[in-house]
């Protein structure tokens, strides 16, 4: 068994300025595991640093090259194959890049065992809703004007607590589609938010309230919901089915974020989005701009479970000249990432 891990620096062509971090430039680790001629590919795309218990991407790199990959390597020794897919969110532990690390290895593994098995992820996840597309933007720090796609049928809004200015709630009054306004854990109390809501609903049709509050703060997020017309969402204090099950116990939240890196692949992710739905949430599936390579594998999970608008659009990056990020491919995800995206990448680990 070959492993091959790549870093890859990408310059968003449109910065997201959240509450407490910019999203200007994003990390990108693929990874390529091959087998017996057969090969498959993986994607994350950790933040910057560690923030509302989420790693950084120096954190996961960790983890990878100094557990995650060498507990694969010894399951390979060990049983004279690469691991079932299946196995891999075992390997997880309680640290939180260990979760990425292991949604990364997942994902590469999946790919190669539908390979092998020359089948596709449809016959996996067979497509049961056209999932809409969610888009964000920041009110935080509007620069050039927006550019929301016809497809798009949800736009998340960046804030923090505060007056929002004129010129952000024409922007909101012109978009014409709901409106996701997420705190990022920003606000410290229900005025913080009712006040802004306020502003954003005289101008614009709001969906839902996301994460005002810290992680894991059901009681909070209870009270405030209490107040709102629109749902709660909660995206940072979604990790587990522990998560889920106060969520729904509290009332805490109408509609659940659910991110295949945070809660450690997508096996578990779809699991999630099963819970959710039984206990009455709604969830919808995010990301952590990834390129088009694990978007579109995120679709594939999305149309089989999720009717909620989910982040599933391309994130546009100043891409070195014109060379496509993705490359179609057969089987597996239908997809990889492009050998000139992997060749303009750092090598950043080999085994075997």
């Amino acid at each position: 068994m070959k492993l091959t891990l790549w870093r890859d620096e990408a310059v968003l062509r449109r910065p997201v300025v959240a509450a407490h971090q910019s999203h200007g430039v994003r990390s990108r680790l693929f990874l390529r595991i091959e087998h017996d001629g057969v090969i498959g590919f993986g994607e994350v795309a950790p933040q910057p640093t560690a923030l509302h218990g989420d790693p950084g991407v120096d954190e996961v790199i960790e983890e990878l090259t100094r557990v995650t990959i060498p507990q694969v390597c010894a399951a390979f020794v060990r049983e004279g194959s690469v691991p079932s897919w299946t196995r891999l969110a075992r390997f997880a532990g309680a640290r939180p890049a260990s979760a990425v690390a292991v949604a990364l290895v997942e994902m590469a593994v999946l790919d190669r065992e539908l390979r092998a098995s020359r089948l596709d992820a449809l016959t996996l996840w067979p497509r049961r809703f056209n999932t809409p597309t969610q888009a964000t933007v920041s009110l935080l720090e509007l620069g050039e004007r927006w550019s929301i796609g016809g497809d798009v049928a949800r736009v998340r809004a960046k804030t923090s607590p505060g007056t929002l200015s004129a010129e952000a709630l024409e922007r909101l009054g012109e978009l014409g589609v709901p409106v996701l306004l997420d705190f990022n854990c920003s606000a410290s109390s229900d005025a913080d938010v009712l006040d802004q809501v306020a502003q954003v609903a005289s101008v614009a049709t709001l969906s839902a309230v996301e994460q005002p509050f810290a992680a894991g703060n059901v009681i909070d997020h209870s009270s405030l919901a209490e107040q709102l017309s629109v749902p709660v969402s909660l995206d940072e204090g979604v990790r587990n089915l522990r998560d889920l099950g106060q969520i729904a116990r509290y009332a805490a939240a109408g509609v659940v974020c659910v991110k295949p890196a945070r809660v450690g692949g997508v096996a578990n992710a779809r699991t999630m989005v099963l819970k959710a739905q039984t206990l009455g949430l709604r969830p919808y599936l995010g990301g952590f701009f990834e390129s088009p390579f694990a978007r579109h594998v995120h679709r594939l999970l999305a149309e089989n479970c999720v009717s909620e608008a989910s982040d599933l659009g391309t994130v546009a990056v100043e891409a070195a000249g014109d060379h496509p990020e993705m490359a179609l491919s057969r089987a597996g995800f239908g997809v990889a990432p492009s050998p000139d995206l992997l060749a303009a990448a750092t090598v950043i680990y080999q085994e075997g």
